[in-house]
């Protein structure tokens, strides 16, 4: 794939996981990358990409932060926004599964204040997840949040076009998002995994390629690419 010569890309949850593939993806592409992440430090060191301190549920640092780098090419937000409640939802706290969506207030608040900042032929990438499609029990908070994502996303097409806006939906990926280490983690993954179409966890590399993919084709908005390993039909 050619460069992307003087293309700037916002990456909002960028310091680790899908994003920091992501940025290190981009950056090794020629684009001018600045990462927005709580902690305000990457997990490694990436040449090209600039890190700084941002929480994406609070609009008025978002807000500086857009405005100090605006007029970018592409935005992207792969940040999970806190905590999910998992287990029935009878049985649930409702205060649990209203802050699961704290993601979806962080990816409006990028669009709202961002959008605005998105050059005429840019793009917008949300990161949803297989269970808004992938119904499991348990899994009731995860699976709405991800719908109201992906309904976001073919709502707002309509209203940003030109600037495209698209979702990437992994399935199981290996990020540090799990807190299993060692033989631990491997049996989980590899439980998770065991009856998809390819029998294991994706990598975040491959997460990444979809969303570049979303970025730089012209030809794609208001729908979501699967990433998952036949997660979804298995």
């Amino acid at each position: 794939m050619k460069p992307a010569i003087n293309k700037k890309a916002i990456v909002l949850g960028g310091s680790s996981g899908i994003g920091l593939e992501t940025s290190r993806l981009l950056a090794n592409q020629g684009v001018e990358v600045i990462v927005g992440s709580r902690r305000g430090v990457l997990d490694e060191p990436l040449s090209g990409v600039h890190v700084e301190s941002v929480d994406v549920l609070d609009r008025q640092s978002l807000q500086s932060f857009l405005e100090r780098h605006r007029q970018f090419d592409y935005l992207v937000n792969s940040a999970t926004g806190g905590q999910r409640a998992v287990g029935p939802f009878l049985d649930m706290d409702i205060e649990g599964f209203r802050g699961s969506f704290a993601k979806l207030w962080g990816y409006t608040n990028s669009v709202h204040l961002g959008a605005r900042h998105v050059k005429s032929n840019g793009a917008i990438v949300l990161v949803s997840g297989y269970p808004a499609r992938r119904f499991k029990p348990g899994y009731i908070a995860i699976s709405t949040v991800g719908n109201a994502v992906e309904g976001f996303v073919r709502g707002m097409a309509h209203e940003l076009k030109p600037i495209r806006i698209n979702a990437v939906a992994p399935g199981l990926i290996d990020t540090p998002m799990f807190s299993q280490q060692g033989h631990d983690r491997e049996i989980f993954l590899s439980e998770s995994t065991k009856d998809h179409l390819i029998p294991r966890a994706g990598k975040p590399e491959e997460v990444a390629k979809a969303i570049q993919f979303a970025l730089e084709n012209e030809f794609v908005t208001g729908t979501t690419i699967d990433v998952d390993g036949g997660a979804l039909i298995h």
